[in-house]
C-alpha cells in the first residue's frame, strides 16, 4: 500500500519573511496614502494613522505567530478555526476564501497589473484582461509544479517591488527640492479630540487595507523548515519591515508632494516621481508597481490552495482537491480550479462586485482567528510550554479584535447594501457545509 503524500518542507526563514512582505505589500502603498491625508489633513496625523496602523498589523503578527507555534498546521487560520470553534466557522473562512475573497482580489489585482503594464509597454488597451488571465495562468502553472519555484518567484518580485519603494524613498527624501508653494495646511485639518479621532478613526480602514496580507504565510506553515520557530520570526520580521517601507513611503510624498497635494493625487507615487526625475520617473515607479502587484499574485495563488485542501482533507469539499500530487508534492486540483474561477470572474467582470460584497467577512475572520488565541491559552492553562508567546496578553488581543470588529462596522456602515449581500453569499455556505459533513459522516 503506497504511502500518503504529504507536504514538503522547502522553505526557510528568508522565503518566509519575502511571503510576509510580499502578501502585503501589493497596490495599496501606492494608492491609499492619499485617500489617508484627505480624511485626516495634515502630514503629523497621516503619519500616526500608518503608525497606528503598523502597530495593529504588527499585533497581529505576533498573535499569528503564536498560533502558529501552537499549531503549524497547513490553512493556517482553517486550522485554528476549527481546533478553537469547531468545523462551521472554519469551512465558511475557505468558502468565502475560495468564492470570493482570495479569488476576487486575484482577479482585481491581476487587472491592477495588467492596467499598469499596459500603459508602461505601449499596449494596446484591449489587451488588459487577456494579459491578466495570462499572468495568472502563468502563475499558476509554476504553483502547480511545487512550492519552492514559486517561493523563488515571490522572492524575486517581492525584492523587486521593495527596490521600487527604495528608490521612491530616496527620490522623495534626497533628490526632491520641496516646492514652497506647497502648503502643508491647506487640507481642511480636524480640531479638538472628538475630531481628531474621528479622523483618525476613518483613515484606519485605507491604512489597515494597506498593511492586510500578512496572515497568509501561516497557510504554508507545513512547507517551512522548523515551522514553530521560524514562522512566528518571520511574521515579526516582515511586518516591522513594511513598516518601515510604508512610514518613509508616507514621508517621502508629504516632502515632496504636501498634504494638500498627496489628498488631491489619484496617484501618489507616479505624480510623487515625475515631480522629482520628470517622465522617467513615472515610468520607473509604474514598472515597481507592475512587480509589486505581479508578485502579490504569485504569493496569493501559491497560498490560498492550502486552505482548500485542508478543507477537502476535512472531508468538507472534494476528494480530488485533498490530494497532492505525488512528484510536486503541491494541491494541484485545488490550484488549477482556483485559476479557472479566478479567470471566469475577470471574464464576467464580477469580480469588483464580490469584493465590494466581502470586505467585511475578510475582517471578521480576522478577529475571530485571533480571538481563537484565547481558547487555546485556556485548554493550555498551567502548562506554559517554551514557544513564541505573544507579549501583552490579553490586552494584546482586545486591541486586534477590536481593530478588526472597527472595520468590520465601518466596512458595513459605509455600503449596508453590500454587506447585505455578502452576508447572504456567506451564509450561502452553510447549507453547503451540512451537504459535505453529512457526506463525509457517511463515509
Amino acid at each position: 500500500m503506497s504511502q500518503p503524500v504529504s507536504y514538503a518542507r522547502r522553505l526557510g526563514l528568508f522565503s518566509g519573511t519575502m511571503a510576509v512582505i510580499g502578501g502585503i505589500i501589493g497596490s495599496g502603498i501606492f494608492i491609499n496614502p492619499a485617500v489617508v491625508a484627505a480624511r485626516v489633513g495634515t502630514a503629523p496625523l497621516t503619519l500616526a494613522a500608518w503608525i497606528a496602523g503598523g502597530v495593529v498589523a504588527l499585533l497581529g503578527a505576533f498573535i499569528f505567530g503564536e498560533l502558529a507555534a501552537r499549531l503549524p498546521k497547513v490553512g493556517g487560520g482553517y486550522a485554528y478555526l476549527r481546533e478553537a470553534f469547531g468545523p462551521l466557522p472554519a469551512f465558511l473562512y475557505a468558502w468565502a476564501l475560495l468564492l470570493m475573497i482570495a479569488t476576487g482580489a486575484i482577479a482585481a489585482v491581476a487587472v491592477t497589473f495588467a492596467n499598469y503594464a499596459v500603459t508602461l509597454f505601449g499596449l494596446s488597451p484591449d489587451s488588459g484582461v487577456p494579459l491578466a488571465m495570462g499572468a495568472i495562468v502563468v502563475i499558476t502553472a509554476i504553483n502547480y509544479i511545487g512550492v519552492r519555484p514559486a517561493a523563488w518567484n515571490n522572492n524575486l518580485f517581492t525584492v523587486l517591488k521593495l527596490a521600487a519603494l527604495v528608490g521612491l524613498i530616496i527620490a522623495g527624501l534626497f533628490l526632491a527640492v520641496k516646492s514652497p508653494i506647497l502648503d502643508m495646511e491647506t487640507v481642511a485639518a480636524p480640531t479638538g479630540f472628538a475630531g481628531i479621532a474621528l479622523a483618525l478613526a476613518t483613515a484606519f480602514v485605507p491604512v489597515l487595507f494597506a498593511y492586510g496580507g500578512w496572515q497568509q504565510t501561516n497557510f504554508i506553515a507545513e512547507e517551512m523548515v522548523d515551522a514553530e520557530r521560524n514562522l512566528p520570526r518571520a511574521l515579526v520580521l516582515g511586518v516591522l519591515g513594511v513598516i518601515v517601507v510604508y512610514l518613509l513611503a508616507n514621508i517621502a510624498y508629504l516632502r515632496v508632494l504636501g498634504v494638500a497635494g498627496l489628498a488631491a493625487s489619484q496617484a501618489p507615487a507616479a505624480d510623487t516621481m515625475n515631480a522629482v526625475m520628470g517622465p522617467l520617473g513615472g515610468k520607473l515607479i509604474s514598472a515597481g508597481i507592475v512587480a509589486s502587484t505581479f508578485g502579490w499574485l504569485v504569493l496569493v495563488i501559491m497560498v490560498s490552495p492550502r486552505v482548500y485542501q485542508a478543507m477537502a482533507a476535512d472531508g468538507l469539499f472534494f476528494e480530488s482537491f485533498a490530494k497532492l500530487h505525488p512528484r510536486f508534492r503541491t494541491p494541484t486540483t485545488a490550484i488549477v480550479f482556483q485559476g479557472v474561477w479566478t479567470c471566469v470572474l475577470l471574464a464576467t467582470k464580477k469580480y469588483g462586485q464580490l469584493l465590494d460584497y466581502v470586505t467585511f467577512a475578510d475582517w471578521i475572520f480576522f478577529g475571530a482567528t485571533a480571538a481563537t488565541l484565547v481558547v487555546f491559552r485556556k485548554r493550555d492553562a498551567g502548562t506554559r510550554g517554551t514557544g513564541f508567546r505573544l507579549p501583552g496578553y490579553p490586552v494584546t488581543v482586545a486591541i486586534f479584535v477590536i481593530a478588526a470588529a472597527y472595520v468590520v462596522v465601518g466596512s458595513i456602515g459605509s455600503n449596508p447594501g453590500n454587506a447585505a449581500i455578502g452576508a447572504l453569499l456567506l451564509g450561502l455556505g452553510v447549507p453547503v457545509y451540512f451537504y459535505w459533513a453529512r457526506r463525509a459522516g457517511q463515509r
